[in-house]
């Protein structure tokens, strides 16, 4: 049995105001391709399936589209999606009901009755092949009461408690399922969370899944019978622990100007009995990035360079030069008019150098993250060093809490 393990599509999402859309679908028709020509018989993705939790009805057009090409074009016989922290756990489950006739299986979020996690897999003879435990994002609430009063550590302990016992009670079914069927068939599992190690890039836009050090999960969570663990959630395509069986596919697309120069990929893994064998296929790049830093001669040579290549290129730009360039955008707009070459982003480092002695006040929004921002609001109000690392957890716990309430809005509107 061969299986496709890809996560973090996140459909919808923009670079600096430019729109992708025909990144997702150029992406979605190679995937389609890879399928058939792979002999692919399960597609596995491991959540953040749309970038937001509202999605715009183009992003969504996108979505269902390949999933029906997938369904009645490919030699695909399941499709297997559990939601991410990205996406709305009711929007992405609304159509589970049609999508199931279809062989595509949607969990978005976490269920009281963990047999609902636990899907067997049959092959085209009707046999059972393979056992998904199909854990989605597991948010605060799914796994953890909170109690008025608990410390961070405390809350941290709990947290990580609630995640072992649901990865131990969803796989000890399956596990069960598996010696119920006399079959020594593989039992694979997914989540979507930061594992311990996990490797990430600035600008990928990885949001914070919980407050405190729980942002690493130890791999001592997920039970040691699971012949495959498919990750989601982290950009960078890796293993875990160098593990060849528990991995992150990373995101299809370069999401940020950071990836720009990483290879992305899917995974393939195939079973021979109970056995993995795991293989990388490259994503081809469907948008190429740069981003240039240096002094102006530095930057207008790659410029050029880049002309001479005659492709769509998307560039941002940072400056690194003791010269003062008043109106560097301007010279970078002129440099490549008339040419396929967009600059999306212009970072003056020598002038926000200048500005950081006067106290952040000409940094601007589109450098900084929402905890940068906190940080500043810290430094100019003077709280006192040892009050801030608190502060700052509360306020984190106040960032996740708004992310997550934006979605609980939205699966209430479709519900």
């Amino acid at each position: 049995m061969k299986i496709l393990h890809s996560s973090d599509w996140h459909i919808g999402r923009a670079l600096f105001e430019k729109k992708r859309y025909r990144e997702f679908e150029l992406f979605l028709n190679w995937l389609l391709q890879t399928i058939n020509q792979q002999g692919i018989d399960m597609l596995l993705v491991a959540g953040d399936v749309f970038d937001t939790s509202t999605p715009g009805n183009r992003s969504q057009e996108i979505y269902y589209r390949f999933l029906y090409q997938v369904a009645s074009c490919s030699c695909c016989r399941h499709v297997v999606v559990v939601a991410g922290n990205h996406d709305s756990p009711s929007f992405l489950s609304a159509p589970k009901d049609l999508l199931k006739a279809l062989n595509v299986h949607v969990i978005g979020s976490a269920s009281e009755n963990y047999k609902d996690e636990v899907l067997v897999l049959r092959n085209k003879d009707d046999l059972p092949e393979l056992i998904v435990c199909a854990v989605p994002y597991l948010r605060d609430r799914d796994v953890r009461v909170a109690q008025p009063g608990e410390s961070i550590e405390e809350k941290e302990k709990k947290l990580i408690g609630g995640i072992r016992e649901h990865y131990f009670n969803v796989c000890e079914l399956a596990e069960q399922k598996r010696k119920e069927l006399k079959m020594e068939i593989p039992i694979i599992a997914t989540g979507h969370l930061f594992t311990a190690g996990g490797k990430t890039v600035d600008g990928d836009g990885v949001r914070d899944l919980y407050v405190g050090s729980l942002a690493h999960l130890t791999i001592d969570i997920f039970p040691s019978f699971i012949d495959y663990l498919a990750l989601g959630h982290l950009h960078i395509p890796q293993k875990v622990n160098d593990s060849d069986i528990i991995r992150y596919s990373g995101s299809p697309l370069q999401m940020s100007f950071g990836e720009a120069k990483q290879q992305k990929n899917v995974c393939m893994i195939e079973f021979d009995g109970r056995s993995p064998a795991v293989s990388l296929i490259q994503v081809p790049v469907f948008q190429k990035l740069e981003s240039i830093r240096g002094a102006w001669d530095q930057i207008e040579k790659r410029i050029s360079e880049l002309l001479n290549m005659g492709s769509s290129i998307w560039v941002e730009v940072i400056y690194e030069g003791e010269e003062v360039i008043g109106n560097l955008r301007e010279r970078l707009e002129t440099l490549v008019n008339g040419s396929e070459i967009e600059i999306l982003r212009v970072k003056n480092n020598h002038i926000i150098n200048m500005v950081l002695n006067k106290k952040f006040e000409e940094e601007c929004l589109d450098d900084l993250s929402v905890d940068d921002v906190f940080e500043r609001c810290l430094e100019l109000n003077e709280v006192p060093v040892e009050q801030r690392a608190e502060l700052l957890n509360a306020y984190k716990e106040i960032v996740i809490s708004l992310n997550e309430e934006d979605k609980l809005e939205t699966s209430l509107e479709i519900g």
